[in-house]
């Protein structure tokens, strides 16, 4: 697992504070009719992300931009405070004490496992939720998270909320949108980042974004075109924060499945990220 500061590795404060809103926030989004037949024509070529082939592809890809790694069950165990305010950062999807999103996990991971390691830090996740603190943390919480990434019930509490939060509600909505899987991807690393709510640089902002400027598929629009317009809106998105400055996991890594036209993400794949090189066969 490398280490990261808070440029190598961007975080996002908005995508875990608006975990309280997402679900509400994605319907909240009028979907496009579902009258017009592009729709399920586009979405129908080809195995959509949450095919298990295709969602493998999809958890190294957010991976390698995340941790620098295409093993993304490595990262169960990862945890480091790396130095963005959000606290400590921790499993395969970024979880953080001071947004909401650990603490969410943990309280999963408690109900179905009760008496956990981790289960005696529920009140101080609680208490610093909304900040960078450890205290009540320190300094057994790291140790005590890598104990628990051992335990298949909290590797599994970490996929659920994986998919709960981010994973099947970008594939709901890009099906939604007659998206075949690279644009199920595109917004589903976009929630990973930016999560939902209604602030300027969510996902649920950028997409509306992508709308003003062209049609998706289910409204009789370009794929292609469509999803350049999304990608120049998460772009403009990512650049509102110094942490999301470098923007090399949409313009050496998607647009370059799009310039191919891989519209069904099939390998082999050939990315960039951070200047970091990464195939799949």
């Amino acid at each position: 697992m490398s280490s990261f500061d808070s440029t190598s590795r961007p975080g996002s404060l908005r995508r875990r504070t608006a975990l309280a809103f997402l679900g509400a926030s994605l319907t909240a989004v009028p979907l496009l009719s579902a009258a017009h037949p592009p729709a399920a024509s586009a979405a129908g070529k080809g195995a959509g992300l949450d095919d298990p082939a295709k969602k493998e592809i999809a958890m190294q890809l957010v991976s390698s931009a995340e941790n620098s790694s295409l093993d993304w069950k490595a990262q169960y165990k990862y945890i480091e405070d790396i130095g963005d305010g959000r606290g400590y950062t921790a499993g395969i999807i970024g979880f953080c004490s001071g947004t909401g999103d650990m603490l969410d996990l943990v309280e999963l991971y408690t109900d179905r496992k009760p008496g956990n390691v981790l289960a005696e830090y529920l009140p101080a996740l609680r208490r610093v939720n909304g900040s960078d603190s450890h205290e009540g943390l320190d300094p057994h919480y790291p140790d005590d998270w890598r104990t628990a990434a051992r335990d298949k019930a909290f590797q599994q509490a970490q996929n659920d909320e994986r998919d709960r939060v981010y994973f099947d509600p970008a594939v709901k909505q890009g099906k939604a949108d007659g998206l075949r899987a690279l644009g199920q991807f595109a917004y589903y690393d976009a929630l990973v980042m930016h999560g939902g709510g209604d602030d300027a640089t969510s996902f649920d902002s950028i997409r509306k974004r992508a709308l003003r400027r062209a049609k998706p598929p289910a409204a009789g629009g370009d794929e292609k075109t469509y999803l350049n317009a999304f990608l120049d809106a998460r772009v403009w998105a990512m650049e509102q924060e110094e942490a999301h400055s470098d923007t090399s996991r949409v313009e050496t890594a998607q647009r370059v499945f799009l310039r191919e036209g891989n519209f069904a993400l099939e390998p082999p794949l050939d990315w960039k990220v951070y200047g970091d090189s990464y195939h799949i066969d």
